[in-house]
């Protein structure tokens, strides 16, 4: 076992074959952190692991086969001592109506983007717990961090069941907040909107069926991705820029929304939920018995 160097924290980082996970996984082990980088096929992190041989260890993670992310946790605590932070960064997306979409097209999703996330979390809990009995001032608390979106915040056509695995994502977030904070352990909900990473392209399904009714409603969601991919316009190193000074903060926040389109989102979501609030507000409240 190699004891952590004093201030480094250990981190576990899901999905870390491409996109935001790699380049996060990167900058924590650039920075001296220990880093604990996982993905269904690891063979595409041996780069990683020969740039700093020290400081990461690569993992096959299968988030919708349990058992690998309890032998992820054990290899932190073998090697690096512990665990200080968990990213939940694996998923994927899914465009289609939802009278479009079959079962077998979006369960497999939530079996991953959510229940995934769950179970992965549910393995690192009792490190995170121990880690953070031990914690002495020279590393900040335990860290739970959760990719959301910006679907994860305001529901859009075409994305339906990926929205719904998102926002489960938010909800499951928020109630472990409140259960992990007496031992230190913050939890933040991440909500990138677009990136230029390959989301739009090996990370998202379609579909099969394509119903010309929706053509105006979920079929722009299909023809976002065709003009968008390979496109955006967000620097997933800016991002994870941003990321890192929020997981770092003595406060973190709870919620993170990251980039301009996500951040709009956001607003626009406040404003017409307290609208609605609003309008609804004498008529909703007299429920009560008199």
């Amino acid at each position: 076992m190699t004891e952590p160097r004093s201030g480094a924290r250990t981190w576990l980082i899901t999905g870390c074959s491409s996109g935001l996970g790699r380049v996060l996984a990167e900058a924590v082990a650039d920075r001296g952190d220990n880093v604990v980088a996982t993905a269904r096929d690891p063979a595409g992190l041996a780069a990683l692991q020969e740039r700093f041989p020290g400081r990461v260890r690569t993992a096959t993670l299968d988030v919708s086969e349990p058992a690998t992310a309890v032998a992820a946790v054990e290899l932190a605590r073998r090697d690096f001592g512990g665990l200080d932070v968990l990213v939940n960064n694996a998923g994927y997306g899914l465009i289609g109506g939802v009278e479009e979409t079959e079962p077998h097209e979006y369960r497999p999703m939530f079996e991953v983007n959510v229940f995934g996330l769950i179970e992965t979390t549910r393995a690192a809990l009792p490190a995170l717990r121990e880690r953070a009995g031990a914690r002495s001032g020279e590393r900040p608390g335990g860290r739970i961090v959760n990719l959301s979106s910006g679907a994860g915040i305001a529901g859009s056509a075409g994305s339906g069941y990926y929205c719904a695995s998102k926002f489960a994502v938010e909800g499951f977030s928020e109630a472990l907040a409140e259960e992990v904070a007496p031992f230190g352990i913050r939890v933040l909900i991440v909500e990138p909107g677009p990136f230029r990473t390959d989301f739009l392209g090996r990370s998202i399904t379609e579909a099969a069926r394509n119903m010309p009714e929706y053509a105006a409603t979920a079929g722009r969601r299909r023809a976002y991705r065709e003009r968008n991919d390979g496109q955006q316009a967000g620097d997933p190193a800016k991002a994870v820029a941003v990321m890192l000074q929020a997981i770092d903060a003595e406060e973190p926040p709870l919620h993170l929304p990251i980039g301009p389109i996500a951040l709009g989102t956001a607003d626009r979501k406040l404003a017409a939920f307290r609208g609605d609030i609003e309008r609804w507000r004498q008529v909703a409240a007299a429920t009560d018995f008199i």
